[in-house]
């Protein structure tokens, strides 16, 4: 699914202007597939003074080809990088065990997550090996085209040889069930002697809105369980008939703000505690889960975007050059960078 329907160069600029500018964010990890668009939103980062840890991905290939892309997305950060003053960090991969081919059993991301032997496996540590085998020869090729930092996004259950990188890179949501154990789970990674960063971590939009599953993967941080997935499906995939389908959630939801904004400040402090070099707050935006005024329809429930995205062209009232508007979590999390 393409996770930005509407890329608009300008209003790509305005946002990381806001980014730095109105959130008080020193550094920004720009994820997606196409390469393009990923060195131009590179550049207009670092154009504001930020970091950059581009992170290109691609789902559900072999590994033969998901490393010829990443070798070849790797190129063109390093002529972002050489201009950049070598403010940029590149990610050579996020949670391959689920979302890279060859690994765990099962041709798409779907069917390696509910394969009934997946549990066994990744309990045994049966992925590391694969996973590491292959991390070995992406930073190899990666690195002989590419001159700066490198890192990887893992599952906080990757055993990663770190020695291949320059930074700890973890992605870690704060499900309810470990709660009384985030932090303590991430004690291993501060035992290889380089800097730890939380590579992506938030909270949806409704009370409760990240379940146990985050256990397993990030995308749990979207609250896909609330959505009824065919409705959007539909919708985006199909491109005449799907306009006559409103994507819409599965059931009665309540919107909640201050509970999203709550969760990320409370998370912040704990990783601010434990030492962690930096945190990436997932997301800015989701343009693929609009907000409704209608609570059946509110796809932005599901999201952990600090704003929310108006699909039909309306602006917002903050920022009235832009299609959305702040959640109460852009202005937590502006005022706890702001303070820092």
């Amino acid at each position: 699914m393409n996770w930005r329907p509407k890329f608009e160069p300008a209003v790509v600029r305005r946002e990381l202007q806001i980014i730095k500018e109105d959130l008080h964010c020193n550094a920004v990890r720009i994820c997606g597939k196409d390469v393009r668009r990923l060195t131009m939103a590179a550049n207009a980062a670092l154009d504001q003074g930020l970091e950059v840890w581009l992170s290109p991905e691609i789902w559900d290939k072999p590994p033969g080809v998901t490393l010829d892309y990443i070798t070849g997305a790797a190129k063109a950060a390093e002529d972002v990088r050489r201009s950049g003053q070598d403010r940029v960090v590149f990610m050579v991969g996020s949670e391959l065990t689920l979302f890279m081919q060859g690994i765990l059993e099962g041709r798409s991301f779907r069917a390696r997550l509910s394969n009934p032997g997946m549990m066994a496996r990744v309990k045994a540590g049966g992925h590391n090996k694969p996973l590491n085998e292959f991390l070995s020869r992406a930073t190899e090729r990666v690195r002989s085209v590419y001159h700066g930092k490198v890192s990887y996004a893992s599952l906080v259950w990757e055993d990663v040889d770190w020695s291949l990188f320059d930074f700890v890179g973890v992605d870690h949501y704060r499900a309810a069930k470990i709660e009384d154990r985030y932090a303590s789970m991430l004690e291993p990674s501060f035992k290889h002697g380089k800097p730890v960063v939380i590579t992506e971590f938030g909270y949806a939009t409704t009370h409760g809105g990240i379940g146990d599953a985050g256990l397993l993967t990030s995308t749990a941080g979207l609250g896909p369980s609330i959505i009824n997935e065919y409705s959007q499906f539909f919708h985006y995939r199909l491109p005449l008939l799907g306009r006559l389908i409103k994507p819409r959630l599965n059931g009665d939801h309540v919107r909640d703000e201050e509970w999203q904004a709550a969760k990320l400040i409370e998370t912040l402090k704990i990783l601010d505690g434990v030492g962690v070099d930096g945190a990436f707050v997932f997301t800015f935006e989701s343009q693929i889960t609009p907000y409704d005024p209608d609570p059946r329809y509110d796809l932005d429930m599901a999201s952990t975007s600090l704003v929310r995205f108006y699909e039909k062209g309306e602006r917002g009232k903050t920022y009235a050059d832009m299609p959305w508007e702040p959640k109460g979590s852009f202005r937590a999390v502006a005022e706890y960078y702001g303070g820092s």
